[in-house]
């Protein structure tokens, strides 16, 4: 995987809210955006990635409605995290020769269809789990609030300490001027705003947004072609954690296993990272993910993360620099696309001057999907800047 694949296009939708828009629309406007930063056009594109978020049969109905003649397609779908694994699929397709051109779409409408809120699920028999778990009421919020109570319970985390997440992604989002929530807030903002699942305050939460995004990633000779910086995939890792049968212990994510098999692919360790691109659903994901990354040792991320260590300029590992979804963009409440066009904005020397790591030639990109209070997944991105 070594340098086998670049990624040259990158692009946001700046819209957090689209109810003149439909789902395919954003898909295709993302697109577009994405082709034009790298210099590209749809009829380059021979590899086409999508998930759950694409309408009706995803890649046939998306690879039709763009009019793409692909021969290459991937719908992996395992949540948030699916478009970082999209990545590493890409990469992996084109270093097998089965594409050259890989276009990476998604798009959701959530705020314009009023879904801020998630409503109870019935059960589904078809799935194993549903007659064992729907039962006590499961919704995101609370799965994420557990897993937040037993690390309080673990290792004496504080809400506190969460608090400076939300506050370091604040710093950030003010520089931001498409994020839906550009205010600073204090730690005593984030504690003292309303209770949505113990110990889990309402600032300790993402936005719902609408939008969406999309990457392109290519053959290192078509990247050295275009005049664009050159970002390479270095490191790539997958991982699933399930439930194990009723063994269930709170205190690791998958990413544990994602982040060790992308550090070792890139052959490069925690430290050498600059910038870091951190899922943060949650003020809980985050942390998990740090301590799992291998950023602090287990049960240390609440010291980890306070006093500004992740605002840029300030912090000893500057992350989310757009204001991450907890402040500034969760489109179709996926956020794994927008970790890894943060990153690949970092590695340009494309973030906003005032939030921009100087020294980001090493970034990395980590998400979650699913529940990370019971099954999930994780994918992790070890970008270089060239």
């Amino acid at each position: 995987m070594q340098e086998g694949a670049f990624i040259v296009g990158a692009f946001e939708h700046p819209t957090r809210r689209a109810p003149d828009k439909t789902i395919a629309q954003l898909h295709a406007e993302v697109a577009a955006g994405a082709l034009a930063d790298a210099g590209l056009s749809l009829a380059d594109v021979d590899g086409y990635f999508c998930a759950g978020d694409a309408p009706g049969m995803g890649p046939l109905t998306m690879a039709d409605y763009l009019g793409l003649r692909v021969r290459h397609y991937d719908s992996t779908d395992v949540g948030g995290c699916s478009y970082i694994a999209h990545v590493a699929h890409a990469a992996q397709a084109i270093a097998a020769g089965k594409c050259n051109v890989a276009l990476i779409t998604l798009a959701g409408r959530p705020r314009s269809e009023g879904l801020t809120t998630m409503p109870m699920r019935t059960p589904d028999e078809r799935n194993p789990d549903s007659t064992w778990e729907i039962h006590f009421g499961i919704q995101t919020v609370n799965m994420y609030a557990m897993v937040a109570m037993r690390h309080m319970y673990e290792f004496g985390t504080t809400p506190e300490q969460l608090a400076w997440i939300k506050v370091a992604a604040s710093h950030h989002a003010q520089h931001n001027p498409d994020a839906m929530l550009r205010d600073v807030v204090s730690v005593e903002d984030v504690v003292n705003s309303p209770m949505v699942a113990d110990p889990l305050h309402r600032l300790d939460c993402c936005v719902v947004s609408d939008g969406g995004g999309a990457l392109i990633v290519t053959r290192p000779e078509i990247a050295r072609s275009l005049k664009r910086p050159l970002v390479a995939v270095r490191g790539c890792g997958e991982s699933m954690k399930g439930t194990f049968g009723g063994d269930v212990d709170l205190t690791w994510s998958a990413a544990r296993v994602s982040g060790a098999a992308a550090f070792a692919e890139a052959g490069v360790v925690p430290g050498d990272i600059k910038y870091a691109s951190v899922y943060d659903s949650f003020t809980i994901t985050v942390l998990m993910q740090l301590e799992d990354l291998g950023f602090c040792a287990k049960g240390a991320g609440g010291r980890f993360v306070s006093d500004g260590s992740l605002i840029s300029g300030i912090g000893r590992l500057p992350f989310n620099t757009d204001g991450g979804g907890l402040c500034s963009n969760h489109p179709a409440n996926r956020g794994g696309i927008t970790k890894v066009i943060e990153a690949v904005r970092q590695a340009r020397g494309e973030a906003h001057p005032a939030v921009q790591v100087k020294t980001a030639d090493l970034v990395i990109a980590s998400g979650i999907g699913g529940h990370l209070g019971a099954r999930h997944a994780a994918a992790t991105l070890i970008l270089e800047r060239h």
